[in-house]
This record gives C-alpha cells, structure tokens and sequence, in this order.
C-alpha cells in the first residue's frame, strides 16, 4: 500500500533554480531548507518534490505557475494549513502524498482545498495525528481516489461516514493507529481491493462480508475470532494476514474463496478434536454472543466440523508457526490439494504423519522445526511420499531417525535440515560386541541433496562414506564435539562439489587435519575450536571468507598474504584469538591486501603482558619494548659468538708467532731467493 514517487525517467539532472534539480518534467528540491514553494521552475513542470523542507503554509498562489502538474510530494514538512485555493491551477493533480506534517491544526480548511482535486487518484495523509472525524471531513468531495493512506494517525473507531463517497477506491492503508472498533465503515467501498488494518488494537472481526477484497492484513492486533459472514456467495480474497495476534482456533473463513496465502504465525491458536491427554472435543460446541446495537445475536459453533467447512482447495501457503498446535485434525490437509508451503514451526507437535500419496503431493517446502516431535510417521511403500519437496527443515525436535527410505521418493529434495535432533548418518562404524545398531539417517545416493545441516546431532567418529552418491554445496557440521576425531577422509565425496562448510565448535585442534582436498570450498567455518597454529593446509585453497574466532592463535603464517589464500580471500575473521602484539608482520601484510575484509577488525586484539591492545593503534611503548626485545635477542648472540671468535684469533696470532722463522726459513728455501735475515 506504500505510494511510490519518480518518474522514472533516465536523465541526467541539471541544476535549476532554488538549488533544485531538473530532469524532463521533474523537479526534485528535496532537503533543500525551503520555508516556501519556488515560483521560478519551469512551468510545464509535472512532477514537484519538496520533502523533507520547512513549509509550513500552502497559499493560494503557491502553485499558479504550475498547470501542468501531475506529482506533488510535501512529505517531512511543517505543513499546518493547506489555503482553499491552493489547487485552483492544478485541477489536473493525480497524486499528491502530505504525509508527516501537522495537517491536523487547520483539517477544515486543508478539506477545502482537497475537495478542488477531482482528477486526484492518490492521497496519503499518513503521520498528521488525524482523528476519524478529521478524516472524514478531508476526503468527503474525494470520489476519484484508488488509494488512501491514513497510516500513523490517531483513529480509534471507523463507522460508515468516514468513507462513505469513496465508491473508486483500491487500496486504503490504516496501519498504526488506535482502532479497537469497525462498525459497516468499509460496506460502502464496493471497488475496495486492498486492505492493511495491521498495528491496531481490534480484539476480532465477526462477519466479515466484503466479497470483492482480494488482500487483507490485519496482523499485529489483538484478535481472538474471525469469523466470516455465514454465505455461499464467492469471496476474491486471495490474501489473509493474521499473523502475530491472539487467535484461539482456526479462522472461519468464507466457504467459496479464491485464498492462496493464508498466514496465521504467532497466535495461540490450537486444535481441540483431540488434546494430548486423550480427550476428545469433536462434539463440543462454543457459541458467539454478538451484539450490534440493540439486537443480540447468539451463533453456535462446534469446535471443529465448521471450522473446515471453507472451500482451501486454492490454499498454496499456510503458515501455522508460533502457536500451541498438538496435532492436526483427521482430513485437515486434504482440503489443500495444491498446498506448495506449510510452515509448523514452533509448535508442539509430538507426531507428524507423512501419507503415501497424500494430501502433501504437491508440497516444495515442510517446516516442522522447533517441536517436541519424536517420530515422523509414514507408510513407505511403491508409492511416492513428497514426490515435489525441496526443502525439508525438522531441527530442534526429538528424532532419532527419519522413516527408511524417505528420500527415495522425495527426487526434488534440495535442503534438509537436521540439525539438534540426536540422529547418526549411515553407514556407522562397527562398534566391537553391538549386537544391533542404533537407527540412523541414509542420505546416500541422494542426488539433488545440495544443502544440509547437521549442527548440534552428537555425530561421533563419523566413517565410511556417508556422502557417497550426493553433491552437497553447503555442509554444516558445527556443535559436533567429535565429529572430527577421525579426520576429513568421510567427506571424500564431495570433494569436487562442496563449497561451504562449517565446522564451528567442533573441538578442532590439531593442525594436521588435512583439508587440501577440498578444491572447491568457498567459505570455511573454523571458530569456536582450539587451534593453536594455522592450518598449512588451508594455504593451497582459494577460499573466498574463512572464520578464525575464538580460537587459540598467536599468530598467523609471515607469508600468508602471499599464498593462494591470502591472494582470493575477500572475507577474513580474526577476533578472540591471543595474538602476539610483538609479531604483527602478517597482521600488516593482510592490512596491505586489495580487497580484503576484515568485518570484526575492531575487536581484533593482541596481548603485550597482561594488556589486550588494538594491532591497528599499537602505543610507543609497546612499539618500543618489542623492538628490545628483538635487539636483546640479536646481542645475547652476539655475546655467545665474540668470545669464540676472540680465542680463535688469539690462537691464530700465537701460532703464527711461533712458526714465523720456521714459515720465513721454508718460503726463502723454496723459492731460493737470497735475502738478509
């Protein structure tokens, strides 16, 4: 429901008077300080943007040089009174957006100018404290507009005057208000198409009747009932947003409806056929007192039978997530023949059944994390389960393993997540008098599996080839203390597909863990663990981000810019980690790398003594001790080599000394040349 402004023209912009700038016919003076609208732009002018300024009066010469105009934005200003005869030269207005001024001190007179706009289509009036009333009187000669925008004012209850001579109205946004009450004040609007009545205050909506709606938002209120108007007759809503209210049960929708997304997130809604003690409601009734005036209505319901009774055969996104659902109602999924989304999460299933050629056949995505449950039931056999799955999330529930087979059947399945479920991956290793093994999980073979998660399953020792037949992409391991105990070779497989990888928290610390086979990783996840020295191995990759946090390096390798790694990483964290603030060569060597990131660089820290300093802004002083403690270094060698080089001279001169006659005496015999002596 939000009003875009722009031409959209692809122009340069050119400077015109005011400060503003000029494209075709736009005129964009934004931010421009402006307490009044310039009367000197050009005069075939159609689209004037003047937000964020400091107008605080439209007079009725304000716009006479500009009869063309079709745009006018105010938003962000001072704006107290619109003139009556302000609009007098620009009839031909079709969009005009005065959000956030102060248009409630002078509405009587601001009502007056409006009513000029016959040619108007789009109005938003959002942030101007306006009450009902206020409204009310400014949109009553309004009967051109599509669009409306009353979001962020001060209404409370909306009765049948308010709209009353909107008949060409779409869409009309009344977020952010105070509404706790509706009474017939949309009947009217028989062209109504959209409707956002979110961030409100309604505690339910009973008999809702309007046929022609297509999209309605309503979430973020307080809502326990909706309740559709009892009638046969064809409902276009397609859209229907109650998210984040307080529903109790199911909504009553229309019985013929044209619904492909209904979303229901963050209620407390529930089912009560049967509740997990046992006991069974199926018959019970509930019955809605109504009141509208005088008249008193009473409506008797049971629990479930007519809350199912709605046409969802058109249903394609249900979102269920954040609610108390145990489980759900024998046939309720089968309403949903072309269902493509459910979405369980956070819940409190304990059970989930998956029907060979069920209701499910045309699922892409199951979300059922964040449960208690404990087993998924299934009745595997020649036909196909899931046949159009693609994403399957299950973490944080209870299950130790999944049906046998499941994947078998799901060809189209791209991302499984099962991670903080206490499952093992097949084949598991022979454990020496296990007489049976525990279940596990068999993904091998699975083609189209490109993503998986495994965090938080207490993988131990994992071995064989657990991967074989797969071409995983992305692969997280993190939160399996022994997941590594021993080595990489189970990951043999995805070799030449695997791309990221994670391995945070997985007790790593020997740096003879080979990863040099793995060509193809893009992003390594290595925080977390207890290295104390990098990797050799990880310098042959041509990695793209790599995750060193919370570990135990004093350093990095001197030439590690210089590797392959260092030359393509665009993405490098480094903090938490003990570095020496006295062997900072490699940190300066990384700061000298084209295009690298370091995002946490700065909560990077070294240590000097007891002190945690910045690498960047090491003090003189540090600087200083480290460059003694490199001198005193080069002396005590110093030291340990003079006096070895002092007696070897010495010795040198004293037998040279002696020998001199003998050396001289054998020289002049050799060379026979006579000489004094």
């Amino acid at each position: 429901l939000a009003v875009g402004w722009g031409s959209g023209a692809v122009a340069a912009w050119a400077p015109s008077p005011a400060g503003c700038e000029l494209v075709q016919s736009t005129v964009d003076c934004t931010g421009r300080w402006l307490s009044s609208i310039p009367g000197n732009l050009q005069g075939d002018t159609e689209e004037l943007l003047l937000d964020d300024n400091t107008i605080q009066v439209l007079g009725n010469a304000s716009l006479l040089p500009y009869t063309q105009l079709c745009r006018l934005s105010l938003t962000r200003n001072r704006l107290e009174l619109i003139e009556p005869g302000a609009f007098h030269s620009s009839r031909g207005l079709q969009e005009l957006s005065l959000s956030d001024n102060l248009l409630f001190t002078n509405y009587s007179l601001t009502a007056a100018a409006l009513s000029a706009l016959q040619a108007l289509r789009t109005l938003d009036l959002a942030g101007n404290r306006l009450t009902e009333d206020m409204v009310s009187v400014l949109v009553w000669n309004l009967s051109s507009l599509e669009s409306l925008s009353v979001a962020r004012n001060v209404i409370m209850r909306l009765d049948s005057s308010i709209f009353t001579n909107l008949t060409h109205l779409l869409e009309l946004n009344l977020e952010k208000n105070y509404i706790f009450e509706i009474d017939e004040a949309f009947e009217g609007l028989q062209s109504l198409q959209r409707l956002s009545i979110a961030y409100n205050y309604l505690p339910c909506l009973v008999g809702f009747s309007l046929t022609q709606l297509r999209v309605l938002n309503v979430s973020n209120n307080v809502i326990e009932w909706f309740l559709a108007l009892e009638s046969d007759e064809l409902f276009e809503l397609e859209v229907l947003d109650l998210s984040h209210n307080r529903l109790l049960f199911f909504p009553v929708l229309p019985r013929q409806n044209k619904l492909h997304s209904l979303l229901l997130q963050d209620n407390r809604m529930s089912f009560y056929q049967r509740l997990p003690n046992g006991t069974s409601l199926a018959n019970v009734t509930v019955q809605f007192l109504i009141i509208d005036g005088n008249s008193t209505n009473i409506t008797t319901v049971r629990l479930w039978d007519e809350l199912c009774y709605s046409n969802l055969s058109s249903l394609r996104l249900l979102d269920m997530s954040q609610n108390q659902v145990w489980g759900l109602p024998e046939g309720f999924l089968a309403q949903m023949p072309s269902l493509t989304h459910l979405k369980l999460n956070q819940n409190c299933l304990e059970v989930f059944h998956l029907l060979e050629e069920g209701p499910l056949a045309m699922l892409t995505e199951l979300d059922l994390s964040q449960n208690r449950l404990v087993e998924l039931g299934t009745e595997v056999g020649v036909g196909d389960v899931l046949p159009n799955l693609q994403l399957f999330n299950v973490s944080a529930n209870r299950l130790r393993a999944l049906p046998p087979g499941l994947f078998t059947h799901t060809r189209k399945i791209t991302t499984v997540d099962l991670s903080h479920n206490q499952v093992d991956l097949c084949p598991q290793p022979d454990v020496a008098g296990e007489a049976e093994r525990p279940p596990c999980v068999d993904i091998r073979g699975v083609g189209t599996l490109t993503h998986l998660s495994l965090a938080g399953c207490g993988l131990q020792g994992l071995g064989g080839r657990p991967f074989q037949g797969t071409s995983l992409i992305h692969l997280d391991l993190s939160d399996n203390c022994q997941a590594l105990s021993g080595g990489l070779g189970w990951l043999q497989d995805l070799a030449l597909t695997l791309q990221v990888l994670s391995l945070r928290n997985t007790s790593l610390s020997s740096t003879a863990v080979d990863f040099s086979a793995l060509n193809s990783l893009v992003r390594l996840d290595l925080s977390g663990n207890s290295l104390t020295a990098f990797p050799a191995s990880l310098g042959a990759l041509e990695m793209h981000s790599l995750d060193l946090r919370d570990n135990c390096l004093p350093a990095l390798p001197q030439d590690a810019a210089r590797t392959p790694l260092g030359r393509s990483l665009r993405e490098l964290y480094l903090s938490r980690n003990p570095y020496n603030c006295c062997t900072l060569g490699w940190w300066d060597a990384l700061q000298r790398v084209e295009g690298l990131r370091v995002p946490d660089r700065r909560e990077v820290t070294c240590s000097h003594g007891s002190r945690a300093l910045s690498p960047s802004a090491l003090p003189e002083p540090v600087l200083r001790s480290c460059r003694w403690q490199t001198a005193d270094l080069a002396l005590l060698y110093l030291v340990l080599a003079l006096p070895t080089c002092l007696t070897l001279l010495v010795a040198f001169a004293v037998i040279f000394l002696m020998l001199k006659e003998k050396l001289l005496k054998m020289l002049k015999k050799r060379c026979g040349v006579s000489s004094p002596y």
